[in-house]
């Protein structure tokens, strides 16, 4: 007897994405519903939700770089890296920012996500295993996802805990990956103990510096130059062009052999369209104004170390920033909605985060410190924050 198929009930192609409205429906019940804001040009209100860290954004040596490389070169990339889309520009781009961080070669890609992306999926294979800190960036954990290999998720800014999954492995080769400054608290990873790990275990490392390259190290020279990895042949680093130096893109960092490996098999590089042309040129002038004036990386952790002071001496739960991120928590997910709306209104632009972009369930404020706030900003923003705060 040949038993019935079951099949799908036909629906009606009105309702076919019905689950859709069921989904938002329980985003918004927990208080999680996410909208886009337009913004105008001259935003009126003091930025302190962007990752601007250096006040480059708008410098007109940036700006003037972006528009002269647009000119020159055109409005888009015209193609991949491998096809048309590799100018003398994105050469000349590379060549700097390895010089700058300290390792023998760079390649940009068009993201700081696609970047993450391509060093977990071509540095890794099924007999591998990724050793991946719990508070990892979302690019991260998706390039975990996409890769072929095996996936530790260790407890957070835990060396011993990562040297223990090295050591009880049975894949023959693995890969440590860290952010250098987790991006909702602004906390920096031990780098020189998880190095320590990753050798003992005979593992490469992996750390995204989006957060770190501009801000810590010598000069903003990143947080492996800081901790005296640059350059080592078991280490390899990814940054965003997005964030100190106020354009757009990502680049790897490391070893000639590891670029060269990406160049040839990592799927981010090899089938997406090069980074444009003016965000190339906006990269490269912010980079050339760093060297010039390598006091901004400095002035960034200042202004983080005052706010968090001063938002902890008006009673306020603020972090203790190691870069330039500040978080303040909200006793939940709708009161910091609430609490970052407000701030709006009396003109101040702060990051709200909830659930799931916080794996402990805290929601948070975030503020990020930039080089050119004043003394009077400062104030201004503690001031603000203070008077809008949930009251218990």
């Amino acid at each position: 007897m040949i038993e019935p198929t079951t099949t799908a009930r036909p629906q009606a192609p009105t309702a076919v994405f019905d689950w859709l409205d069921e989904a938002a429906e329980l985003r918004a019940r927990a208080g999680l519903t996410r909208t886009l804001r337009s913004r105008p040009a001259d935003d009126p209100v003091l930025d302190l939700a962007s990752n601007d860290y250096l006040g480059l954004t708008r410098h007109p040596a940036v700006t003037e770089a972006a528009a002269a490389a647009a000119r020159r070169w055109g409005g888009g990339a015209t193609g991949s890296r491998l096809v048309t889309g590799t100018t003398a520009l994105h050469t000349e781009l590379e060549v700097e920012l390895a010089d700058f961080y300290g390792v023998e070669a760079a390649l940009v890609f068009s993201s700081g996500y696609a970047a993450n992306l391509a060093a977990l999926t071509a540095l890794t294979d099924p007999d591998t295993l990724i050793v991946s800190d719990a508070y990892n960036h979302a690019s991260l954990i998706d390039g975990c996802r996409l890769a072929r290999a095996q996936v530790h998720r260790a407890p957070h800014a835990d060396p011993a805990a990562v040297a223990r999954a090295l050591a009880e492995r049975a894949e023959p080769r693995a890969l440590v990956v860290s952010d250098t400054v987790f991006s909702v608290d602004g906390n920096a990873a031990p780098l020189a103990e998880l190095s320590a790990a990753a050798r003992s275990g005979g593992a490469a490392l992996l750390v995204d510096d989006a957060h770190g390259l501009g801000v810590l190290g010598p000069g903003g020279r990143g947080a492996l130059v800081g901790a005296g990895l640059a350059g080592e042949p078991d280490t390899v680093a990814t940054a965003t062009l997005s964030k100190s130096l106020g354009a757009q893109g990502g680049a790897v960092l490391g070893p000639r052999r590891v670029i060269r490996h990406l160049v040839e098999s990592a799927r981010t590089f090899i089938f997406d369209t090069g980074l444009a042309p003016a965000s190339v040129g906006a990269a490269l002038g912010a980079l050339r104004l760093l060297r010039a004036e390598p006091e901004r990386a400095a002035r960034a952790r200042e202004v983080a170390a005052l706010l968090a002071e001063r938002l902890t001496a008006a009673g306020l739960h603020a972090s203790t920033p190691d870069a330039a991120v500040v978080s303040v928590r909200a006793p939940g997910p709708e009161q910091a909605l609430a609490w970052a709306a407000d701030c709006r209104t009396a003109g101040l632009a702060v990051g709200c985060f909830r659930p799931p972009s916080v794996p402990d369930g805290y929601s948070r404020l975030r503020l990020t410190a930039r080089a050119d706030l004043t003394d009077a900003q400062i104030s201004l923003a503690v001031a603000t924050l203070a008077r809008t705060a949930p009251r218990p």
